[in-house]
């Protein structure tokens, strides 16, 4: 008679996460993803603070371990705190950090201001900077080190139509990722960037019909993503599956950017 198979272990057991901008959308597909793959999980927020709860509740429900954080990434010090105090509930641990907080305003450039520019950069970069700062910290003196991915997006790649400060951002993004994992490499920290496509949200479809018809159309697999789509990519990342894996951009895109432009 052959033994049993052994049932895996879930692939984030025993991680303790940090995921950033978790109240809604992307951030709440990773947190609860996360959850499911056995971390437990500090959900930030800046001001969607009932949504985050929300998200902390689903994951305490099904027997998980979860804690809001709030705080305005867009200060030095702001990211410093949030960190610490995601490592200090998690008992001085902090094995996965996933920098997704953003923001994605409609401006051209003709009409753009220095202001609305930066506000752009120092959300979607500076805060992605000073998070992992403050996280390559803690994991360099803890064992196995950890892990940080942050949501970027094809438009680092593919310009859109007054997007020009959000797709400056991501571009950054992912060259930070890199430059991240080249210097925290030998800290025993992997680094990586995830690179969605259109994800869906509640609203997108009588908000923008033409655009979601496009991308259907445009998508080799038919769909826009789902937020648990993105968290695949981050758990997957962030588990041992990934452990060569550094400096990696990884595109979730549905196959739209392997489509010919001509």
């Amino acid at each position: 008679m052959s033994a049993p198979v052994p049932v895996p272990a879930p692939l984030l057991d025993g991680q303790v996460a940090l995921v950033t901008g978790a109240g809604g959308g992307i951030g709440r597909g990773i947190a609860l993803r996360f959850a499911q793959e056995g971390a437990a999980v500090a959900v930030h927020c800046r001001t969607a603070v009932e949504a985050a709860r929300d998200v902390a509740e689903r994951i305490r429900e099904h027997g998980g371990r979860a804690t809001v954080l709030r705080a305005d990434l867009t200060g030095e010090d702001a990211c410093r705190r949030v960190v610490e105090d995601a490592a200090d509930w998690g008992g001085g641990r902090l094995t996965a950090l996933v920098n997704n907080a953003g923001v994605q305003p409609v401006r051209e450039l003709p009409g753009m201001t220095a202001a609305e520019w930066r506000a752009v950069l120092d959300t979607n970069l500076t805060g992605v900077f000073a998070c992992t700062q403050a996280a390559a910290r803690v994991m360099r003196d803890q064992e196995g080190g950890g892990t940080v991915t942050h949501i970027a997006s094809i438009e680092a790649g593919a310009p859109a139509p007054a997007h020009a400060h959000y797709g400056a951002s991501k571009a950054a993004v992912v060259m930070h990722a890199r430059s991240a994992a080249l210097e925290y490499g030998p800290w025993g920290i992997r680094v990586n960037s995830v690179s969605p496509g259109l994800v869906d949200r509640d609203g997108l479809d009588e908000a923008w019909p033409e655009g979601v018809r496009r991308w259907q159309g445009a998508a080799p697999l038919g769909r826009l993503g789902r937020p648990e789509d993105v968290g695949d990519a981050c758990v997957f990342l962030a588990s041992r599956l990934a452990s060569w894996i550094t400096g990696h951009d990884l595109v979730v895109d549905g196959g739209v950017t392997a489509r010919p432009s001509w």
